[in-house]
């Protein structure tokens, strides 16, 4: 708990007062300055002993309204403050937002309702510190002030923004986007399977996100049979293809997360099983038609930054070309994308934050339809989707 005190202006420009009245009073003779001055150093002692000695403690809880917070959503924060205390002062509070969300996260205290709440909006990706609670209060005269904080911080994940994109133009895959991963449990659905406890070994991208938050443990879906992935997402975040990561967010790197999250719930939402994994062939996310699926997928996207290198695509895809087959990546010269190959792949869509010249001639003769992505992600969607019918994909 972090406590200041300290004078207000009011507050200083007393004792200021009543160090002149002192000395005009020696100069002048006048003892009536030097009571005045006596006084108003008395005064603001008493303050600061007001609003020092009370002890204060207090509880904090915080309740937002969405468990993930997507970039630009705006969510509820509600704050339950029980203060603990000789009286319940007057006074301000605000609760210290980090720089990756804003909101006006401050008002008056004690509230009426019995309790503080405020919107958040989400400006930039990445798990941040919410809190502490700052409760500010002033002496009745108004020379002192005390901030005191309470209670400890909340993290809160802010995940990339999902945009709605065009829909496929083309039935491709050995399942034409139909199949998903059969399951050996009873029941009727996804939302009636039990989760169990993690055990060592376990696949990560079985972890069960939403009864992990809920028991606060580890917790895992039932064991499934597996399928393989109709489609493939591959994120490459390897460091010579983006700028090094800085105190500001890399525009270029938050447009490419944010289509690769859009593409692989928008192909999820199609029928295929999907895969998402980086350049290097870290798992990012499985989807495989379970709702808790989306929530780890955007958790895991949520931390990712520029890192490491890139291996050969066919290697990361393996023996079972996919169906659609979406790589993105950041700069593309033409030596790259000359060994860049889509590996068999149905439907292959390359986009690029910025293409170097050279690198779309070197690119289309392997079968990719290639696309510059910009600010706009939905955009830079339609136009691969549009291509591939151009280039000879029957529309359904």
């Amino acid at each position: 708990m972090r406590r200041r005190r300290s004078l207000t202006s009011r507050g200083a420009g007393a004792l200021i007062a009543a160090l002149c009245c002192m000395i005009a009073a020696n100069v002048l003779g006048a003892r009536i300055l030097l009571y005045i001055g006596v006084l108003l150093a008395t005064l603001t002692l008493f303050s600061l002993l007001g609003v020092r000695l009370p002890r204060r403690s207090g509880t904090v809880t915080r309740q937002i309204s969405t468990d993930l917070l997507t970039v630009s959503e705006t969510s509820r924060v509600t704050v339950r403050f029980t203060l603990r205390a000789i009286r319940v002062p007057r006074g301000l509070w605000h609760d210290v937002l980090p720089d990756a969300v804003t909101g006006d996260s401050g008002g008056e205290y004690p509230a009426e309702t019995g309790q503080l709440s405020y919107l958040i909006t989400g400006v930039r990706r990445g798990v941040w510190p919410l809190g502490p609670l700052m409760l500010r209060t002033v002496d009745p005269f108004g020379l002192a002030q005390r901030e005191q904080s309470f209670g400890d911080t909340r993290s809160i994940t802010v995940v990339p923004e999902v945009f709605a994109l065009a829909p496929l133009a083309v039935r491709v895959g050995a399942a034409g986007g139909t199949a998903h991963t059969s399951s050996t449990r009873l029941g009727q659905g996804s939302d009636n399977l039990s989760p169990r406890g993690y055990i060592p070994g376990d696949s990560m991208r079985r972890i069960h996100w939403r009864a992990t938050a809920h028991r606060g443990q580890l917790m895992v879906r039932q064991e499934e049979e597996e399928s393989s992935p109709d489609a493939v997402v591959v994120l490459d975040r390897s460091s010579h293809h983006w700028d090094a990561p800085g105190v500001d967010a890399d525009p270029a790197f938050e447009a490419a997360v944010s289509l690769c999250a859009s593409s692989a719930i928008h192909l999820a939402g199609e029928g295929y099983s999907v895969d998402v994994i980086d350049g290097a062939g870290t798992l990012l996310g499985a989807l495989r038609g379970h709702e808790d699926d989306r929530d780890g997928l955007l958790v895991a996207l949520a931390i990712v930054t520029p890192r490491g290198e890139s291996r050969d695509l066919a290697s990361l895809i393996g023996g079972t070309p996919p169906g659609p087959l979406v790589y993105i990546t950041g700069r593309l010269d033409e030596e790259d994308a000359a060994l860049l190959r889509p590996a068999g792949a149905t439907a292959p869509m390359l986009f690029s934050t910025e293409l170097l010249p050279g690198a779309v001639e070197a690119s289309t003769p392997h079968g990719w339809t290639v696309v510059e992505l910009g600010g706009d992600i939905a955009e830079a969607w339609e136009d691969a989707v549009s291509a591939r019918i151009g280039v000879g994909d029957v529309p359904r």
